[in-house]
């Protein structure tokens, strides 16, 4: 029978350690927050490093255990780099979230190729050599948990985000291949697939160049994206995070080669 401690137990990260690339801000950020929050010790890392080293002391702020660190997700040779600080952190490795991504626009007939190299070397090649560099640690170690970071946008065509979705579409590939190739060493390998949430990515399209927010702006985004979506509003990071969390966590313990999509209902459209 399973009990209130049970059930609280299944989802308990404590004693683990996790890395999560892209923890600079948005999913990445969120994502490291409620994974520490379930008690594990957490080495954000993202290509800006002191916003890294900022969502790290916001974690130990709130009590918790990590440290931020810069990385250049399209080079192999730095996530092994991640593998030794989570070594250091805590001696294990149990838990890899591929959070870093980046996003271009442009139909598929203008597509720039310096559009589609770095979304290829960013969101492709950077959840590859992180997978890899988890899934080889993990293979020696007893197993774990790789959190690849898709995208609903691979789920659901919209115009102008043709590279971007095939970048996801290979995310998602990725996923399903790896963990048929690694489960046998007690590997799990499944990707999160957020639809539209407001981070750093979209806020462009709203934050002045001072960094406040034009209110009016905002609203025109944000709206049409909630009336699209069955449950009337967009995502919040920290829905992301706890799907994370989910997979992370031995609650998901026989789930491998999945895609969790949280994204309001818009892929029933």
């Amino acid at each position: 029978m399973e009990t209130a401690n049970s059930v609280r137990e299944a989802f308990e990260l404590t004693g683990r350690v996790a890395v999560v690339t892209g923890a600079a801000s948005g999913l990445g950020r969120s994502s490291a927050q409620v994974l520490a929050g379930a008690g594990a010790s957490v080495v954000c890392a993202d290509i800006n490093a002191e916003g890294a080293k900022k969502s790290a002391q916001e974690i130990v702020d709130a009590g918790g255990k990590a440290v931020g660190v810069g990385i250049d997700v399209s080079r192999s040779e730095e996530h092994e780099g991640l593998v030794e600080e989570a070594l250091r952190l805590g001696q294990r490795l149990d838990v890899w979230c591929n959070s870093a991504g980046i996003m271009a626009e442009s139909k598929v007939l203008d597509m720039p190729e310096a559009d589609l190299d770095a979304l290829v070397s960013v969101n492709v090649k950077g959840t590859l050599f992180g997978a890899q560099a988890a899934g080889r640690y993990m293979s020696d170690h007893g197993g774990g948990s790789i959190i690849n970071m898709a995208s609903a946008g691979m789920l659901v065509p919209s115009p102008n985000i043709a590279a971007y979705a095939m970048s996801k579409g290979a995310v998602v590939q990725l996923t399903r291949i790896m963990a048929l190739e690694v489960g046998k060493k007690n590997i799990r390998v499944n990707a999160v697939a957020p639809g539209f949430v407001p981070t750093n990515m979209t806020s462009r399209y709203y934050v002045r160049d001072d960094g406040t927010e034009d209110e009016a702006m905002k609203q025109m985004v944000l709206e049409p994206m909630a009336k699209f979506a069955p449950m009337k509003r967009v995502g919040a990071p920290s829905d992301i995070g706890y799907c994370v969390l989910y997979l992370a966590s031995d609650a998901s313990s026989f789930l491998t080669g999945q895609i969790l999509s949280p994204n309001g209902g818009v892929a029933m459209h």
